[in-house]
Formats: structure tokens, C-alpha cells, sequence
């Protein structure tokens, strides 16, 4: 497993080879050693690879510096967690640009059950901070974990109200594990793996926090999350950027409203305005949104499908395919069903009307 993580340091590092490139790469040839062990013919015949790029990997010769980069990981406590692995978030193995190899600390899972990436402006108002304190107090009664971008502002509050309440929480960085940007909040990521959290970044050991990392990291807060929370932020404001990537991966955003006249929070007022996030109004509606129930109340059984009611067959499959999966967005529906698109989103619409099936935030179904 060891030379396998070397491979996967080699792929991150190999000229014009991107993160789409490399999802094609793994779910073609299962494992980064093996896409090194390819021909240039084999390499050439994946949609997309080409010349140039099969003779980047071929030619690739600094695996003794990737081989460093994992044993100096490893002798800090840093796990690398590569692209399919158990590990690894399956949420972001769905986005299309999935970073190949993470490096995390902690013993916290990234593949939460239930999870909010709560983030915004790093000069919020204190009716931000009272909004922000008052969602995750909520949240943490039912152990939602909370991830968020450990920056100044909302990120960090998110990240101490959920230590505050014992609430599993996820920092997402801008660069390598080996410190902590900013140096401001050490002490909280140390207190976050002490109580059973984590840290995770795309980026090795080394690796300084530069401004064009933060767009990139941004990707992974919204991709590993099963929903996307701003709370206060500028039109121009980062995380309008990870509403933005979280609307492409078909996930929930929620933006808490403001007044017109507040410039922090022109962004979250525009994603309501433009049916880009939901509106927020309390902590009890985001769960009835999100379909969570509250753990203190008994999970009921989910109903029968009548036994009078007889399906065909696109109705059918669909059916099996949320039977089987629980919930699945618009596009992966599509592509497992194998279905033209009229003919199952005719299907759908049928499923729905019948009392089948629901629509839930971020286009995605689940049985009724």
C-alpha cells in the first residue's frame, strides 16, 4: 500500500493532468499504480487523455520526491485517503472534479451520515453570530457534524460553537496539515481532533495557504457535505463560489436572509432572490427540509407502496433504483436507469403525482 500512495502523490503531480482527468484515469484503470504500469497506446484510448497527456504520465520520473512526501505524512500522523477508497468522501466521488488524494488527522469520519458546511463573511454582524450560535446549538442536539473552511469569521465561529457543544466538526484547509492558517486557530484544530474530529486537505506537507487555494478548497467543503449553509456573505464573497460549486453537485444550499440595505448580506439575499438557495427561517425548518428527523422522535417505518397500484416498467425501475440507494439526485437517476430522459422524467412526474415518491432540496428523490 505503500508504493500505492506514491502513485497517488505521482498523479497529483503529473503536467496537465487535472482533477477530471484523473477521475477518468482511477475509474478506468482502478488504481494509480496502474495508470502509471500503462502503455502509451492504452493511456491514448480514454476519451479525453490524448497524446501529450499519455506521454506526461509516461515520462513522469519524480517518485523518489512523492515517496518523501508520503513518509513525511506519515511520520506526522497525516493519513493519506485516495480516490475510491473506503475512506474517502463518497459524496465527492460523485462531483466531477474530486481531488485524487486527501491528507487528513483525526479520527473523525468524512463520510458524516448528516452534515452542514455552515459558512460566510469573515466580518459578520452579531445578528450573524446570533443566527450562526443558535442553528449549530440546534444541530448539535442531534449530532449533525459541521464543517466549514476554518477561516476568520462564520468559519471559525461555526467551528468553536460546535466544539462548545460537543458537535462532530470537519475543518477543510487551504494547504498542507503541517500548520495551521490562521495561526490564530491552532489551539482550535488541536481541540477539534481531541474531541474526535478532523482535518482534511487536497494539499501535501509544505504546501503554504495561498489565495488561489482557498476557490480550490472550497470544493471539498461543499462536496463532502449533504448541505451548503452561508450565512452572511457579499455578492462577490467566497462563499458564493462554494453556493455555486454546491449547486453543481445537485447540493441543498440554505442562506440566511438579510436587509436590503446590508452589503453583508447581499449575496446570501441574491441566492434566494435567484431560486439558487432555499430561504432560512428557523433550525426546525432546515430539518424538515433536509428530511432529518429529530433523534429523540421515533423513526416511523417508511410506507408500502399500495399493492393495487401497478407500476410499469420505467416506474418500476425507478423505484428499485431509490429502493435501493435511498436518495439519488435528477442526474444519477438518469444514468442508472438507463432511461431517455423524456421518458423518465414522464416516469417521475407520474411517481410523484401518485404519492410514490418526493422531491427533495437540490433536485433530489427519495421514496415517499
Amino acid at each position: 500500500m505503500e508504493d500505492e500512495y506514491v502513485y497517488q502523490v505521482a498523479l497529483t503531480k503529473v503536467a496537465t493532468i487535472g482533477y477530471v482527468h484523473a477521475k477518468l484515469l482511477l475509474n478506468h484503470f482502478g488504481s494509480a499504480s496502474a495508470i502509471f504500469a500503462a502503455s502509451t497506446r492504452q493511456l491514448q484510448e480514454i476519451e479525453g487523455i490524448g497524446a501529450n497527456r499519455a506521454r506526461n504520465i509516461r515520462q513522469f520520473a519524480a517518485f523518489a520526491d512523492c515517496k518523501k512526501i508520503v513518509e513525511k505524512s506519515h511520520s506526522k500522523g497525516i493519513h493519506l485517503v485516495a480516490y475510491g477508497s473506503p475512506a474517502y468522501p463518497k459524496g465527492l466521488m460523485d462531483c466531477y472534479d474530486p481531488p485524487s488524494l486527501l491528507y487528513a488527522t483525526g479520527t473523525g469520519s468524512l463520510n458524516q451520515p448528516r452534515s452542514v458546511a455552515i459558512i460566510g463573511t469573515r466580518n459578520h454582524t452579531d445578528y450573524g453570530r446570533q443566527v450562526t450560535e443558535k442553528l449549530i446549538k440546534a444541530l448539535a442536539a442531534q449530532q449533525i457534524c459541521i464543517i466549514s473552511g476554518m477561516a476568520y469569521g462564520i468559519d471559525g465561529l461555526a467551528h468553536r460553537t460546535a466544539l462548545e457543544y460537543t458537535c462532530p466538526t470537519i475543518g477543510v484547509l487551504a494547504h498542507g496539515l503541517d500548520h495551521i492558517y490562521p495561526s490564530v486557530h491552532t489551539g482550535m484544530a488541536k481541540e477539534i481532533i481531541r474531541q474526535g474530529g478532523a482535518l482534511v486537505t487536497e494539499f501535501p506537507i509544505g504546501t503554504k495557504a495561498e489565495r488561489h487555494h482557498f476557490p480550490i478548497r472550497n470544493r471539498i467543503v461543499a462536496g463532502i457535505s449533504k448541505a451548503v449553509f452561508i450565512i452572511e456573505t457579499g455578492i462577490r464573497g467566497g462563499s458564493m463560489l462554494t453556493a455555486g460549486m454546491a449547486n453543481s453537485y445537485n447540493i441543498p444550499v440554505f442562506a440566511m436572509p438579510g436587509r436590503v440595505t446590508d452589503t453583508s448580506s447581499s449575496g446570501c439575499n441574491h441566492l434566494i432572490s435567484t431560486n439558487k438557495a432555499i430561504i432560512y427561517t428557523s433550525p426546525e425548518e432546515f430539518l424538515q427540509e433536509m428530511q432529518w428527523q429529530m433523534l429523540d422522535q421515533p423513526q416511523k417505518s417508511r410506507p408500502q407502496l399500495p399493492l393495487r397500484q401497478v407500476l410499469d416498467q420505467p416506474s418500476t425501475l425507478l423505484v428499485h433504483l431509490l429502493a435501493k440507494h435511498a436518495v439519488l439526485p435528477l442526474d444519477q437517476l438518469y444514468i442508472l436507469s438507463g432511461l431517455e430522459s423524456g421518458m423518465a422524467a414522464k416516469a417521475l412526474l407520474n411517481l410523484e403525482l401518485n404519492g410514490v415518491i418526493k422531491l427533495l432540496p437540490g433536485r433530489q428523490y427519495t421514496l415517499a
